[in-house]
């Protein structure tokens, strides 16, 4: 085994002792949850017994997890810049666990378009937080404002806009793959007051 066996090895003893813990559950209440005994789970938490692929699933599956979560090791580009798009005035950082999600920061100064046929529908959903000053989403037939700290999240198959209420404001949006591209589209996806 190498060092970096060893180290793997480690980490994800402490995390499966870690989750066990968040969980609010002694030994014996996750050793019968995995079906194992509770000196073997005992023994597998503190490095004197052999991690094994079964007992690996048994007990990602046990702690409400995966496999692949349970054995991941640290990524060393922890931190990440944002991608500038000037034109749209967006920030954007793509989620690394999840190549499909997307997070965009925006400044909106209009409101949203009073014309219905400038809303938009698209497969996916959209996440968004009010960093500053009041937003409104046009939802389909209805109309949310939106004060800074305040969430909303919608399927984007209804049509819909956001714009600033009452001056500017920021925006800081989750998009699913789905959603990202119709916002990257050249046909106008993503305009400001468009969501």
């Amino acid at each position: 085994m190498t060092q970096g066996d060893g180290d793997l090895d480690s980490l994800v003893r402490k995390r499966i002792r870690a989750l066990r813990l968040a969980q609010g559950w002694s030994l014996e209440e996750l050793a019968g949850r995995a079906r194992l005994s509770q000196s073997t789970l005992s023994r597998i938490e503190n490095g004197q017994r052999r991690l094994v692929l079964d007992s690996l699933v048994t007990l990602a599956r046990a702690l409400d997890t995966t496999l692949d979560q349970l054995v991941e090791t640290a990524a060393d580009d922890v931190v990440s810049s944002p991608v500038i798009d000037s034109a749209r005035g967006q920030m954007r950082w793509p989620v690394k666990a999840d190549p499909g999600m997307t997070v965009i920061r925006q400044r909106m100064t209009e409101p949203p378009p009073d014309n219905p046929s400038r809303m938009r529908a698209h497969p996916g959903r959209e996440w968004l937080v009010v960093l500053s000053g009041t937003a409104v989403l046009l939802l389909g037939n209805r109309r949310f404002r939106i004060e800074t700290h305040q969430a909303a999240e919608f399927p984007t198959m209804l049509p819909h806009a956001i714009g600033a209420e009452g001056g500017p404001c920021e925006v800081l949006g989750i998009f699913d793959r789905d959603a990202r591209r119709s916002h990257q589209r050249p046909d106008g996806g993503g305009d400001k007051g468009q969501a």
